[in-house]
């Protein structure tokens, strides 16, 4: 049976999940989602190594090839001792040691670019050849756009750390951060809707998947404050659980230290790691009682069980973090930190997806 796009046909009568074609790209989506993922732990390495300002310069197209020769690798060097971070933080660095955190941003900008070509190359394939829907195509075209935002913003954080401070402004780290997490959502949910499945017998009720798609909002929330601890170094303090400085609930007074009040939010290194906690443990709440209700609601179902694995990957994520702050944030902690963020927002993605289908 050949798939044929009918213009005419109802959204009913057009399912792309039916298609021959839906399998390839459903795969193509996937691994646009994998990619992304790999992404984010690779800008989470740079970020934790320093290495984020080590290429100073802005160069979409040359900047693919990294220094070849020994003055090229001179000169890169010389650029990153002219910005605050080398004489703060690494004012006895070498040029073997420039190398080190050069691979890593080198790294993270290259895979940035390889993710644009794996988006838009295939797109233009599919898209000559008949095989993407109408209803993906402008989809598509939004994650490529997101995918340039992307970029600018990331070239828009590093110069914030070139010239008055040390290190990156969090606020735009949080941003950069937000995008490629969002980015992944996305990827995941256009690829999950291609995924056929049997109707659920009873379906959910259809208020399953406005709280499911509260709990993604939430998520990417979490994942933002997170980026600001990151960002101020905040999980290197107070390395200590469940109390902070020997308090679960610091004194007002130096949650509030900064003027105006609302730098607090961002500036405020220990009003930044108490509001993370606070969120982490509201998160979990959220996704127990999501589990409970779901069970109640949904009986047992694929609904009521996406929903208790989604609980015990935010569990698990708690854990990890406790031990992440714990242990004063060594770089494979970090890691696990930042990738189990991801995996739990593609799983409550999933989840949200699978019921606005099952509805």
């Amino acid at each position: 049976m050949t798939w044929v796009y009918d213009p005419i046909a109802t959204p009913s009568a057009f399912d792309v999940r039916t298609g021959p074609t839906a399998p390839v790209v459903a795969v193509w989506l996937w691994t646009l989602a994998a990619l992304v993922f790999l992404m984010v732990l690779v800008g989470g390495a740079t970020r934790l190594t320093e290495s984020g300002l080590s290429i100073t310069q802005w160069k979409p197209l040359s900047g693919v090839i990294p220094p070849l020769s020994q003055a090229d690798w001179q000169a890169e060097f010389e650029n990153y001792k002219k910005i605050p971070q080398y004489a703060q933080v690494f004012p006895d660095m070498d040029l073997a040691g420039f190398r080190f955190i050069f691979f890593f941003e080198w790294s993270h900008r290259l895979l940035g670019r390889l993710i644009g070509l794996a988006t838009f190359l295939p797109m233009v394939f599919f898209w000559a050849k008949g095989m993407l829907p109408s209803a993906l195509k402008p989809k598509l075209v939004g994650v490529l756009a997101l995918g340039g935002l992307q970029g600018f913003v990331g070239w828009w954080m590093v110069k914030s750390g070139l010239v008055d401070r040390a290190e990156v402004a969090q606020e735009r780290l949080a941003l950069h951060l937000l995008l490629a997490s969002m980015t992944f959502a996305i990827l995941v949910w256009l690829a999950a809707s291609l995924n056929s499945r049997p109707p659920a017998v009873p379906a959910p009720p259809r208020r399953l998947f406005g709280v499911a798609l509260v709990f993604v909002v939430a998520a990417l929330a979490q994942i933002g404050l997170g980026a600001l601890v990151a960002g101020l170094r905040a999980g290197r303090a107070y390395n200590s659980w469940p109390l902070m400085d020997g308090r679960f609930i610091p004194p007002l007074d130096q949650l509030t230290a900064e003027a105006p009040l609302w730098r607090n939010f961002v500036d405020n290194l220990l009003t930044v790691q108490f509001q993370h906690r606070m969120a982490a443990y509201a998160l979990l709440a959220f996704a127990l009682a999501q589990a409970v209700y779901t069970g109640v609601v949904a009986g047992r179902s694929a609904a009521s069980r996406r929903a208790l694995a989604l609980a015990g990957l935010v569990a698990a994520q708690a854990i990890i973090g406790i031990t992440t702050l714990l242990l004063a944030v060594p770089l494979w902690a970090g890691l696990l930190h930042q990738g189990f963020a991801m995996i739990v927002l593609g799983m409550a993605t999933a989840h949200a997806q699978a019921l606005h289908q099952e509805r």
